[in-house]
């Protein structure tokens, strides 16, 4: 019940505002319909289809509440009174409608429109308990709750500037997973590829020109990827053409770093177990990041003379295994820099897990996760 609670939640607030203040009209006006069908007491007036029209025309302005907060305000604040001194009708327990509207005011609106509702709001609301009972009960109670609705929305205002900003460090620090793992695979690469080339020009010409062609193929791969991070924190710079809202590697793309990675001067090779599937696409990412990081770290640490990368498309999980025949943890393989922290991270953050540590029968080193296929909201990639 939680989790479908919590993805009702997610789902609310991806939703079209429109749709979201049209329901919200449709839940309040069958609330104040309520007094209208249940049957009345003989003593009191029967009710008219006017008095109906006019709550009606109380609860429709929230359908433009984000639009126009204190219009909104006003309008319902207006035909509540209107139905007050005019038509005998039902009576509300509750103010629904402006409660909501006072809440909004409260969520949207800019601090001299707020502070001229509170106080106009006074008069207002001893004017309106003054036409009803006049009782000093009713009016302690209506500002008890138009201010309840009032702190309310600033509390809800405050939670969403906590909410952002707390995105915004989880976005800063993937940006700087995605960037550390570009740079540091493309760098180890391309020191790897140069400190063999002064070596392969004395012994074998043609392979120096090979390891520099792959230097200048691994730094143009790094640059074009670069420029999709960039490109994605000056999407919302005014001028700007749209673009994806994230770079995302997809594994029909490991291929092509087992080949890079090769072409360094060590062998890796590639294999896939399972139904071979297209998988969401933060998953197939994350995946993706996960060996290019595991890849980098055996380049750049284990002196291997062979890594094997291995895909299990299990039927909840996808297992990934990158394995080096180097000199595992005594070699410093192990030492949990940013690159394993990243990987476990990556990991964890999809309900996954991620292991590193000795190969098979303690040669080498080994880097295991598992990450689980569960539904996800970016959707599946080809």
């Amino acid at each position: 019940m939680g989790h479908n609670t919590g993805h009702l939640i997610r789902r609310l607030r991806t939703a079209d505002p429109r749709v979201v203040d049209t329901g919200i009209a449709v839940l309040v006006q069958l609330a104040v319909t309520m007094p209208f069908v249940i049957p009345r007491t003989p003593q009191l007036p029967p009710v008219s289809w006017a008095a109906y029209g006019m709550t009606t025309l109380g609860v429709l302005p929230l359908v433009w509440r984000r639009k126009a907060p204190i219009t909104v305000l006003a309008a319902i604040s207006a035909a509540q009174f209107l139905y007050k001194a005019v038509l005998d009708g039902p009576g509300q327990p509750m103010p629904y409608a402006g409660l909501i509207a006072v809440y909004t005011v409260a969520v949207l609106s800019p601090p001299r429109p707020r502070l001229a509702m509170l106080v106009i709001a006074m008069p207002v609301i001893t004017i309106g308990v003054r036409l009803n009972t006049g009782e000093v009960r009713e009016l302690l109670f209506t500002l008890f709750v138009f201010f309840g609705a009032y702190v309310l929305g600033r509390s809800r205002l405050r939670a969403q500037r906590v909410e952002a900003e707390q995105a915004a460090a989880r976005e800063r620090a993937r940006i700087a997973r995605e960037m550390h793992d570009i740079l540091s695979h493309s760098v180890a690469l391309m020191v790897v590829q140069a400190e063999a080339g002064p070596i392969a020009v004395r012994a074998a010409p043609e392979r120096a020109e090979a390891a520099f062609e792959a230097i200048s193929e691994t730094g143009r791969e790094a640059m074009t990827q670069l420029r999709r991070i960039l490109g994605v924190l000056r999407e919302d710079a005014p001028g700007s053409a749209p673009g994806p809202r994230e770079p995302q590697p997809l594994l029909a793309e490991l291929p092509a770093l087992v080949e890079r990675v090769s072409g360094s001067g060590t062998p890796v090779s590639y294999a896939t177990t399972g139904e071979v599937r297209p998988l969401p696409l933060d998953v197939q990412a994350t995946a993706f990041r996960i060996v290019q990081e595991a890849l980098t770290n055996a380049v750049r640490h284990a002196c291997a003379s062979r890594i094997t990368v291995r895909l299990g498309y299990g039927t909840d999980v996808l297992a990934l295994t990158v394995t080096d025949d180097g000199r595992g943890p005594a070699g410093g393989a192990a030492v949990p820099g940013h690159g394993l922290i990243g990987i476990r991270e990556r990991a964890v953050a999809h309900g996954g897990t991620a292991r590193t540590g000795p190969g098979p029968g303690g040669q080498g080193f080994e880097v295991a996760a598992s990450i689980p296929l569960v539904e996800s909201r970016q959707g599946v990639g080809s």
